[in-house]
């Protein structure tokens, strides 16, 4: 292999490590979340976008070379030459299997490149739905606990309204009556916003969790097509060799 293509099969190698890694299932979205955060990679991200689209444009020159290397030796007719050389057939066959070799390599490394690169926004809008997810039943569950709290105050100021109208047939002081029906109302009122809360919490909540499960479908489609492609790749090499 000549260096080009060394460098290429290099890097679609460390393409194959970086995705294994990515995939490995004992490492969490958030985690990878939080190693993405680190200030190495702010620093590069301002050349992130120059790199990924430079990459993206050397590979498909590179694969273009090595499509027209696979269609100049497939079309070529080599059986007169055959006659006069023996060992020409042999060599233009193994020009053959090269350009096909470099195609392979040209072609998983573009195509591994663009799905590394989906797989890292994938973890990270996956990270930031459980975060949300979390955050939203944190609310839902402190909104339920003050709704219930307010149930109770509610009733326990009812019930004090009901015991004062009807103790031994007195009437109750008229200021302490009201006082008594203020704090049921703001208690209503408070117990009405709660629940409004409690509902649109749940609302979030159902739709980050569909959001979620949506992204680890993604997720593991995009695993699935890597192993696929894998596999290919190693069939391809066996062929070559």
């Amino acid at each position: 292999m000549t260096l080009q293509w060394t460098a290429v099969a290099s890097f679609l190698y460390v393409e194959i490590g970086v995705l294994v890694i990515l995939c490995l299932p004992f490492i969490s979205a958030q985690r990878w979340q939080s190693i993405f955060k680190w200030s190495i990679w702010n620093r590069l991200s301002q050349f992130w976008n120059k790199g990924f689209l430079t990459m993206i444009i050397i590979l498909i020159v590179l694969f273009l070379d090595a499509l027209r290397e696979v269609r100049k030796y497939s079309n070529a007719d080599q059986s007169k030459d055959a006659k006069l050389q023996p060992n020409m057939f042999d060599h233009m066959h193994m020009k053959l299997f090269r350009a096909q070799r470099n195609l392979y390599i040209s072609g998983f490394s573009l195509f591994l490149w663009l799905v590394m690169r989906r797989v890292i926004t994938l973890i990270n809008q996956l990270a930031t739905a459980v975060s949300t997810s979390i955050a939203l039943q944190t609310q839902a569950d402190s909104a339920n606990k003050a709704a219930k709290k307010y149930m109770e105050d509610n009733e326990m100021l009812k019930q004090a309204l009901t015991d004062g109208k009807g103790e031994g047939g007195k009437t109750q002081d008229p200021e302490v009556n009201k006082a008594l029906k203020r704090d049921v109302q703001r208690l209503t009122e408070e117990l009405k916003s709660s629940t409004d809360a409690l509902k649109k919490s749940h609302s979030d909540l159902d739709a980050m969790k569909k959001q979620s499960e949506s992204l680890t479908k993604e997720y593991d489609r995009l695993l699935q097509e890597h192993q696929q492609l894998q596999n290919q790749l190693d069939s391809g090499d066996k062929k070559v060799n």
